[in-house]
């Protein structure tokens, strides 16, 4: 008779087969590892921006991961870049009021990364601009169309009530408008730039350009959360020939490091170690590790570097690199549970087989018990059924194969078998002997 209880070898097969499934279980329903590649949307080409993302790149494929490059023109362009999937673009630079979270639900933002002030630099005299009057047929530069400087550079224009109707708005980058300034062939720039950016020192040191200083700065700030109140020391640019000659009151927007929120947990860690790499030293505006800072201009801060600004890095990338760290966590998110669903069912798989074990031998003894108390019960001998059925029980008991350990309660099984069948041959001795 085939036993109806799991052998050893099948119970391990069965716990096989469950850990098994709870791993393709797991992988299905746990993200992917990081991709390899990401693309960032920097600035214009030969711009901070684009010099940062080259940092970046260099930094990223020490980890091999693999950052390409796309050349924008500036905040707003990255922006919409970001929000259309089908570009392909995961992060960016993205100066502090260029969105919000209600324009761009999908973005989130990593920090912010450093200052850029917004220069005014002009060849006019200082009463006309800014705050003031603007001079018929001006001729300005605002930034390249697509720009966070061109956006803040009207932004601010009309909150000052200038009227840009008399002026020439040219949409120039940076580094051509600032040359054309130098020859003369503009009025007025607005550059928003990190103050060792060339063309601003080469603007701060030539004496026929002046930076301008920003009036009413605390109400712009106000008004403008994303703005911050800087200001540029006198002579910062050149002591000895006293550049600027007087200290400068100037407004800046703060950068941030956005990406896309289904971007990564372990690639957004990893932006904002290689964040912390580039922006984490000293400035002229900011002391070291001032920045990356856990401040958002109009997009929420991630979730995950939030944890990250809160605790530090995560456990596992202490001890890890990069992939490393995130093939572990996987790992742990497909062993954690297994060993839950395994552990207690190794603990009670040996009482379950032990207890089955036994069960086969205590229903044998069973059946013997109800053998001796029918032989018992009969008056003129065992009759032959009764040793044919004992038979048939100790051929039982002699296929039956057990562990080690049980076998101590097979063999006295086994010896209590017989110890019946001899009382049988007894009693069946005294009923055939003469009276």
């Amino acid at each position: 008779m085939k036993s109806p209880y799991l052998s050893l070898t099948q119970w391990l097969w069965v716990a096989l087969g469950v850990a098994l499934l709870v791993t393709a279980l797991t992988f299905l329903f746990t993200p992917p590892l990081p991709q390899r590649t990401m693309v960032m949307a920097t600035g214009p080409e030969g711009g901070a921006y684009a010099a940062l993302g080259q940092k970046y790149q260099e930094i990223l494929s020490r980890q091999n991961v693999r950052l390409e490059l796309l050349a924008t023109n500036g905040s707003v362009e990255n922006i919409e870049r970001l929000r259309n999937s089908q570009d392909g673009v995961s992060v960016a630079f993205v100066q502090g009021g260029t969105t919000s979270r209600a324009e761009a639900p999908e973005l989130v933002s990593l920090g912010t990364l450093f200052y850029e002030p917004f220069w005014v630099f002009s060849r006019v005299q200082p009463q006309n601009v800014p705050g003031g009057a603007t001079k018929a047929g001006m001729r300005v530069s605002f930034g390249p169309a697509g720009s966070g400087t061109a956006k803040i550079s009207h932004e601010l224009a009309a909150a000052m009530g200038l009227d840009l109707s008399r002026t020439e708005v040219l949409e120039l980058s940076p580094a051509d408008a600032g040359e054309r300034l130098l020859k003369g062939e503009l009025d007025l720039v607005c550059i928003v730039a990190a103050w060792d950016a060339p063309i601003v020192r080469r603007l701060l040191l030539d004496r026929s350009v002046q930076v301008r200083d920003w009036p009413r700065a605390s109400a712009h700030v106000a008004l403008r959360p994303y703005l911050s109140k800087l200001v540029l020391p006198r002579g910062l640019a050149d002591l000895a020939s006293d550049r600027p000659p007087v200290d400068v009151t100037i407004l800046a927007a703060k950068t941030s490091l956005v990406v896309r929120s289904d971007l990564h947990p372990a690639l957004q860690y990893l932006l904002l170690e290689t964040a912390s790499e580039v922006h984490g030293g000293p400035s002229i505006f900011n002391k070291a590790g001032e920045f990356p800072a856990a401040a958002s201009d109009g997009l929420p801060l991630s979730e995950p570097v939030r944890e990250y600004y809160q605790s530090g890095r995560p456990f596992l990338q202490r001890y890890f690199r990069f992939w490393a760290a995130a093939l572990v966590s996987r790992m742990l998110l497909v062993l954690i549970p297994v060993i839950g669903i395994l552990y207690p069912l190794f603990r009670v798989l040996p009482a379950a087989y032990g207890w089955g074990m036994q069960h086969r031998i205590f229903r044998l003894y069973g059946e013997l018990k109800v053998l001796e108390m029918e032989f018992e019960a009969e008056s003129g001998g065992p009759p032959p059924a009764l040793d044919e059925r004992l038979g048939r029980l100790e051929r039982r008991a002699d296929r039956m194969r057990v562990p080690l350990r049980f076998a101590p309660l097979l063999y006295n099984l086994k010896m209590h078998i017989g110890l019946v069948r001899e009382r049988m041959q007894a009693d069946r001795s005294v009923g055939d002997s003469p009276t």
